[in-house]
């Protein structure tokens, strides 16, 4: 059965928003960050998703880990880190529409950290705040049953993956098919789900805004559970997703230096030969003498090799 939830007004607005604001990402290569940028995007990811569930440790930590530092503080939450960590740098490998690839993550992401990593749970489950019951989950004799009702969903419906990815994200809430690890599941998988159509998202911080956000996170799963629609819940993050792309353009590329700008045309380019024409047809909004510099600092530093001379000049990366 397809899962509950309407198409609303606002939901069709926002998936134009977003895709609007996608489409201007990938004209100015933004779709692919810079090294730097995507190392210090995929810190703040996971450093916000573990923060939602509890962990204590603060970005600098969790940089020192990612460096491979030794860090002073709790075990669980070291370890809760490297997990993460780990599980973010192989996002390539797992196939969004497969539940045993969603197993084997979820294996990655808990493993020492809980007996049985990578397995549906049999037992009962709920979400308790304080000493108020939020959220009682199905039985666990249903999990498996439900889990791939939702796969079957993700994998043969027509709806925007945009919206699929978020109604995922909510089902995963909602069904709670594991002993923990659940909340960082289901927002990890959303970005597995929305990286295999967008590149981008695998470095969009997306989960360091529904921290900022958290207790509005709550209200919205809890009151989705009420109306037994997960429609809130789908307006809510297209509007975290709206927000985190329009960071990125207007502050990301503001800051693009010729550095960042190499490296995105050392991928588009490979160990082809182009020219500065070639290079100015990439980056649009550069002017010819901005594309000279970028060129000559990168041949001066070696990145570069130049060959030709004037209208003839061509370059290779080295």
């Amino acid at each position: 059965m397809k899962p509950p939830y309407d198409i609303t007004p606002d939901i069709l607005n926002l998936i134009a928003s977003v895709s609007e604001k996608l489409g201007e990402v990938n004209a100015v290569h933004l779709d692919k960050p810079s090294p730097q940028l995507r190392r210090e995007n995929r810190i703040k990811t996971v450093q916000s998703s573990l923060a939602i569930e509890g962990n204590a440790l603060t970005i600098d930590q969790v940089t020192a880990i990612y460096d491979d530092k030794k860090v002073a503080g709790p075990k669980k939450d070291i370890l809760e880190v490297k997990n993460a960590i780990e599980l973010y740098n192989r996002i390539g490998e797992f196939d969004p529409f497969s539940s045993a690839s969603f197993l084997k993550a979820h294996n990655v992401l808990m493993k020492g950290l809980i007996n049985d990593p990578g397995n549906f749970r049999s037992g009962s489950v709920g979400v308790i705040k304080g000493s108020e019951v939020m959220h009682v989950a199905p039985p666990g004799d249903r999990v498996r049953y439900l889990v791939n009702d939702l796969f079957k969903y993700l994998k043969s419906d027509r709806d925007a993956v945009l919206i699929k990815s978020c109604v995922f994200h909510y089902e995963t809430e909602f069904i709670h098919p594991f002993m923990d690890g659940n909340g960082r599941m289901g927002r990890f998988w959303q970005t597995v789900i929305l990286r295999s159509k967008y590149p981008v998202f695998e470095y969009l911080p997306v989960e360091s805004i529904i921290k900022e956000k958290q207790q509005k996170y709550y209200e919205i799963l809890s009151a989705c559970d009420k109306t037994g629609k997960s429609t809130m819940f789908i307006e809510f993050m297209l509007k975290i997703i709206d927000s985190e792309l329009n960071r990125i353009l207007w502050n990301e590329l503001k800051v693009m230096n010729s550095g960042e700008r190499l490296d995105i045309a050392k991928e588009k380019f490979g160990m082809k030969e182009f020219s500065r024409k070639d290079y100015l047809r990439l980056f649009k909004d550069i002017s010819t003498a901005t594309a000279s510099r970028d060129l000559k600092s990168g041949t001066e530093s070696g990145l570069l090799l130049k060959k030709g001379d004037k209208n003839m000049t061509v370059y290779l990366f080295a």
